[in-house]
């Protein structure tokens, strides 16, 4: 099938019921608007998840962040063996209303666990369609035990979300919080994971999350 296009402008604004050729660059690439926003197509679909940890302090523990053989505590998306979607994240937001023990940067870890997870405290998966079906994957703030039996592999290139320091989160210079797209560039397939890892062993700090993602049909 040829589709017939045109490099450059188009003359004049197309009418309702013409067909006009495709609109082109002058390397053959195509030149296309949005008419939505950037994730409408995918919420409207159904497919498109979040979740947050809610509660007065968020998640408080000393190992904040750390994967261990034994327990994990933070945020954690898992795709359970036998699910037949992979799981795309899209943002991932965080905030430490609590000034930290210690200084520590904030980034996602990824990696692969088959083990069961006996002991989990699950955080509330919502469809970004109003009503819509439920998530196959699942979202942790306690996972026991551990997601896997060796850390986990940080994302390459590295994704570094921010830092966050010592002090209250009202001082000049802190930077407690972030908001990052990550535009679909991680890709969670069945038994793997992904979850905020903190640099920092001793953090013993309140830690909020979030995270929105998309199923996509293995």
């Amino acid at each position: 099938m040829i589709i017939q296009g045109q490099v450059g402008p188009i003359a004049q604004s197309a009418t309702p019921g013409t067909n006009p050729p495709i609109r082109q660059g002058n390397q053959g690439d195509m030149i296309v608007s949005e008419l939505h926003g950037r994730y409408y197509e995918t919420a409207y679909r159904r497919n498109l998840f979040s979740g947050a940890l809610s509660g007065a302090t968020g998640v408080t523990a000393t190992a904040l962040g750390l994967v261990t053989a034994t327990a994990y505590t933070g945020l954690v998306l898992y795709n359970p063996p036998g699910s037949t979607v992979n799981c795309v994240l899209q943002k991932v937001g965080y905030t430490f209303p609590i000034a930290p023990a210690a200084a520590s940067v904030v980034s996602i870890g990824i990696g692969f666990s088959a083990l069961p997870l006996i002991t989990t405290t699950a955080v509330t998966v919502r469809n970004n369609y109003v009503n819509g079906p439920a998530s196959v994957a699942s979202l942790y703030s306690v996972a026991t035990p551990g997601i896997t039996t060796t850390a986990p592999v940080t994302t390459y290139p590295v994704y570094t979300l921010g830092w966050v320091g010592t002090v209250a989160a009202t001082s000049t210079g802190q930077t407690p919080s972030g908001l990052v797209d990550l535009e679909g560039s991680i890709v969670i397939p069945p038994t793997g994971y992904a979850c905020f890892y903190l640099s920092t062993v001793a953090n013993t700090n309140g830690f909020f999350g979030s995270m929105a993602w998309e199923e996509v049909p293995v």
